[in-house]
């Protein structure tokens, strides 16, 4: 022990934390401050994460729930999570520069969507309600086109017009396991259903989730920085416990640890959901050094190389 501190291993996930998509909202949005000046308006969180969000806000930027906030002559960036069909439409309409942010596998989804029913395809889709990428999903279509299944018992309960002209699309950041089992249901009950051309869950979330796979069976408790409204972090903590962590905790920093709870520990597991920046990684692993004498490991399972072109407006 050095200095009397308690030994501990820290096993660091790889990949966590951004993905190419949040990376490339963000720096939308930091272009667009650049070219235009301040305020540059974003509809929604650009990202799910407060700190994000804050670092933005400091340098101009001005979230907003709805395109009526935002005034006639500033620009407007939509989130990383896609918007419905008609908020590009309003925003033509009324001559405002917009720069849309949305995650190209998001968009990936939505057309997909969008060829599916022009196929006269019944869709359902695989997400949670709410969220601004399924809000997003369903605003492709006219109303009712696209049916909303939540969980295995969904599947089992759904009633389509026609099981022969059925076809499911997904939300991009599930739990990987989650939706194989909700795919399973949906194809046992409608063998004739058409899946996606290429996998719809992201090749970030579905990395972070085997990245959390592999060393939580390892971790007394595993820690997962991201955001509550983060669908992908979430779906770390619960991904981590059903791998074999005894322990698995959302927090935001390491502000939000409770050190007095965690009681005596050997090893600890730590990621990031993909919109928490590595700083806050930094920070909570500087914190386990100021109180225990810290051996660190990385649990590679994969390498990312994806980057994602800026829009044109402001490349």
């Amino acid at each position: 022990m050095s200095g009397n501190r308690p030994p501990l291993t820290v096993l660091l996930a790889a990949p966590r934390g951004f993905c190419a998509g949040v990376d490339r909202a963000i720096q939308i949005v930091e272009r667009a401050l650049e070219r235009f000046g301040a305020p540059v308006y974003v509809r929604h969180e650009i990202v799910h994460n407060r700190h994000v969000v804050e670092r933005l806000e400091a340098l101009g930027a001005v979230f907003v729930e709805e395109l009526d906030q935002c005034p006639d002559d500033r620009p407007v960036v939509f989130s990383a999570h896609g918007v419905p069909k008609q908020v590009p439409e309003e925003a033509a309409r009324r001559n405002l520069i917009y720069v849309d942010a949305t995650c190209p596998l998001v968009s990936k989804v939505h057309v997909e969507a969008q060829r599916l029913h022009a196929n006269g395809r019944e869709i359902v889709l695989i997400g949670h309600a709410g969220h601004p990428e399924v809000v997003g999903t369903m605003g492709q279509l006219p109303d009712g086109a696209i049916a909303l299944i939540e969980t295995v018992e969904d599947a089992m309960q759904f009633a389509p017009q026609d099981a022969s002209r059925l076809a499911f699309v997904t939300q991009t950041t599930l739990s990987v396991d989650d939706t194989s089992a909700i795919v399973a249901a949906l194809q046992a009950r409608f063998p004739q259903i058409e899946a996606p051309h290429k996998e719809d869950i992201c090749y970030a979330t579905t990395n972070r989730q085997s990245a959390v796979k592999a060393l939580a069976p390892r971790s007394d408790i595993v820690f997962v920085i991201g955001a509550p409204n983060s669908s992908n972090s979430v779906r770390l903590v619960e991904v981590a416990k059903r791998a074999g962590a005894p322990r698995s905790q959302l927090i935001s920093s390491a502000e939000d640890v409770d050190w007095t709870s965690i009681g005596a520990i050997g090893t600890v597991g730590i990621t990031a959901g993909a919109s928490a920046p590595e700083d806050l990684v930094e920070g909570l692993i500087a914190a386990f050094r100021e109180r225990y004498d810290v051996k660190q490991e990385d649990i590679r399972v994969t390498d990312e190389d994806v980057i994602f072109k800026l829009p044109r407006v402001v490349a």
